[in-house]
């Protein structure tokens, strides 16, 4: 049974978040830049674009890139720029421009480097909570039905692929069963036609080791009794039908959102009635069916319509903060949108990659930048890809992309399959993926270390070399990461038997025993099963 202490304290803080600033321009703020000052932040989803080069611009107004945002800047010289409101940054002759600003915007000075940058801006506008999401999402592998599945969820076939998770030599974890599971969005019941037994299924599922979660959204399908019911208690999202005079007590009719699934319309998480209400659908699901935490998928900035009426004034931006708010009472969950929720225990997914290289080697970056916006329990997307789109046509998948994937989540704060690995591979592929597997296990004490540490300081679990090794040239990093102080990882992400590794100054031993003393940039050797894994033995 899901029951948690702080479910009270989300459901009054809910009348507390909610700015209602309207949206005014203020005058604009031109920041001269350092010499070899290099910034980072603003939107998870352009990690890969970080340190920002001139002429870069984006306006967090409204826009989440499908992923994790915040109004935060940080450069490796220990500056930050803060706001508790979006903004539009750009670089442009050698200067950080701020426009558009909804709030006031702070330019502070916190010492000479990244690292100090991010402590000094966590602890003064989104400390750590001191708490973290369910254990098991870091010491095991996850499983997601979707790219086996995609809309066709049924008991058969999870029963299925959760037998033959472990019938492959693979640990059970968490299992999330994904999308399409109800008979429409906002009814919360497992589907007849497909689930004729779903309590016996999740209690299966326990049996064999698995904890439990589905896919939730803020959604509600139209012209269906709950619709109808909700609408009638006014806990959607209204529209103002082009009339600027109607306000939340005169307004009747609903919002009706375009999305990846259609159109529907939408819970108004400003109003208490409407959290209480999908609070009690979510207990229920875990009260009857067993179900043990939720994919809150959805929410993104882009789906709160600027002209929509709700209970109390929300920018978008805020009614995508409001969807983070409901991990504070599910410990098992997983969000992918998310808006200025730094420091809280949320388990945060880089958006689906395609299954090529170039989305493969996104994800290193992209999940640093996830760190220094606060979001330091990050998952790098579904191993091999998670966009489902980029599987249809193709013959067979890549291999070698598939185990270097694997790889390269190996030693990231979370592991995520999806896509059936002994479905796909030939046997030397699945090995050297199963090997990838063998290497987190190694490993997993010292990372769940880093995760309880991380809780406490907001310090991001995976952090890159420019933020342990500050000022020495590393910024550009993009290919190597360090798992918290102790360990330097190197996946291989392109096609190939070798790679260039950076070792920064100090002595680092590999998993052989080799040492090596850096400064120093060397050809390394990496055959198909192997990760470069390096432990720092002394400054």
């Amino acid at each position: 049974m899901i029951k948690y202490w702080y479910c009270a304290i989300l459901l009054i803080s809910v009348n507390l978040c909610i700015s209602a600033q309207e949206k005014v321009t203020i005058t604009s703020k031109a920041i001269p830049l350092e010499n070899g000052e290099k910034w980072f932040g603003g939107t998870v989803d352009d990690g890969s674009k970080m340190p920002f080069e001139n002429g870069y611009s984006f306006n967090l107004y409204g826009n989440n890139k499908d992923n994790q945002a915040a109004p935060l800047l940080l450069s490796n010289k220990g500056r930050y720029v803060w706001s508790n409101q979006p903004f539009e940054f750009t670089f442009k002759d050698n200067q950080l421009l701020i426009t558009h600003a909804l709030g006031e915007v702070i330019l502070e000075k916190a010492g000479n480097s990244l690292a100090e940058a991010f402590k000094a801006v966590s602890r003064s506008q989104f400390a750590a909570s001191g708490k973290m999401p369910d254990t098991l999402l870091f010491t095991q592998p996850q499983y997601n039905t979707w790219i086996e599945l995609v809309y066709n969820q049924n008991q058969t076939d999870i029963l299925k692929y959760a037998h033959q998770i472990i019938d492959h030599g693979f640990v059970p974890g968490v299992l999330m069963i994904d999308d399409n599971w109800a008979d429409h969005y906002g009814k919360f019941s497992f589907r007849k036609d497909r689930f004729p037994d779903a309590q016996k299924m999740i209690a299966e599922l326990h049996q064999l080791g698995f904890k439990v979660m589905i896919w939730v959204s803020p959604f509600i399908s139209p012209d269906t009794q709950v619709f109808r019911e909700l609408l009638a208690q006014k806990l959607l999202l209204l529209d103002k039908k082009g009339n600027n005079e109607l306000t939340w007590q005169t307004a009747t009719e609903p919002a009706i959102i375009t999305w990846w699934n259609g159109y529907s319309a939408e819970m108004d998480f400003t109003n208490p009635d409407a959290v209480k209400w999908y609070h009690a659908q979510l207990q229920y699901m875990a009260d009857t069916y067993g179900v043990d935490g939720f994919k809150f998928d959805a929410g993104d900035v882009e789906f709160y319509p600027e002209n929509a009426i709700t209970f109390k004034k929300a920018t978008p931006n805020e009614q995508c903060e409001l969807w983070g708010q409901f991990a504070g009472c599910y410990p098992l969950n997983e969000y992918r949108a998310m808006w200025k929720r730094g420091g809280q225990p949320l388990a945060e997914r880089l958006r689906d990659k395609k299954h090529n290289w170039a989305d493969l080697q996104k994800l290193i970056p992209n999940a640093m930048s996830a760190g220094l916006l606060g979001y330091q329990f990050t998952c790098p997307d579904m191993i091999g890809g998670g966009e489902y789109g980029s599987f249809i046509g193709l013959n067979k998948l890549d291999q070698e992309l598939l185990v270097r994937s694997a790889q390269c989540a190996a030693l990231m704060p979370m592991m995520q399959f999806s896509v059936a690995p002994w479905r796909v591979l030939d046997s030397i592929h699945l090995q050297a993926v199963k090997k990838a597997v063998a290497i987190r296990l190694k490993y997993t004490p010292y990372l769940l270390t880093v995760v309880k540490s991380s809780a406490r300081s907001g310090e991001p679990v995976a952090r890159s070399l420019e933020y342990e090794f500050p000022n020495q040239g590393y910024e550009e990093i993009k290919d190597q990461f360090m798992l918290g102080s102790r360990y330097m990882v190197a996946p291989m992400l392109a096609k190939g038997s070798s790679r260039k590794v950076i070792f920064p100054k100090g002595k680092w031993k590999d998993q052989e025993g080799h040492v090596f003393k850096g400064p120093l940039l060397k050809q390394v050797a990496v055959p198909l099963a192997d990760l470069l894994v390096y432990e720092k033995i002394s400054n």
